[in-house]
């Protein structure tokens, strides 16, 4: 028995070899080329997203709700925060947005249905969101977790603001008043 078992670890490295041998390679894997905007420099960057066409024919139909919340977007120049600039513009379809900043973001933005009653518009391509409260704006990047544009102002939401400042709403914390 104790021969076997010699004979056997003996054989057992050549085994292994000869398998080794016999196995296929695996092809060798090509090269993986960075992406053209990382080789690109920012300005360059900036000049193709600005001349490159968004698509004009949406494929996502509009529900009735969508409509009647796109009927309530701020369209124009909106001053921000840092000295940002946003501008939406409604196109030839129905609902959709353009919304553009002075960085040459370009996002074609639709509604989306919001819980709160806030105006939502998405570009669930480029993963943007438009956010319009009663006294203010942003531009957020869902892809970056981040605010591409904030405190970002139409002239009905100057207006708002400062009735929020001269007559502000009750605390949720102050007693009821009583009738």
């Amino acid at each position: 028995m104790k021969a076997i078992l010699v004979l056997l670890a003996a054989a057992m490295p050549a085994l292994a070899m000869a398998q080794s041998a016999a196995a296929p390679k695996a092809p060798a894997r090509p090269a993986i080329k960075p992406p053209v905007a990382a080789s690109l420099a920012p300005g360059a960057v900036k000049a193709v997203e600005e001349r490159t066409p968004i698509e004009d024919e949406p494929t996502h139909d509009l529900s009735p709700l969508e409509l009647e919340v796109a009927r309530a977007v701020h369209v124009g120049e909106m001053q921000c925060e840092l000295g940002g600039k946003v501008t939406v513009r409604a196109l030839k379809r129905e609902g959709y947005f353009l919304v553009s900043t002075n960085k040459g973001l370009r996002f074609r933005m639709h509604p989306a249905e919001s819980r709160t009653g806030a105006i939502r518009l998405e570009d669930p391509k480029r993963g943007a969101m438009w956010l319009q409260l009663g006294n203010k704006s942003m531009l957020m990047s869902q892809k970056l977790g981040q605010r591409l544009a904030d405190e970002c102002h139409s002239p009905e939401q100057v207006t708002f603001a400062q009735a929020l400042k001269t007559n502000p709403p009750p605390s949720l914390l102050d007693p009821a008043p009583k009738n």
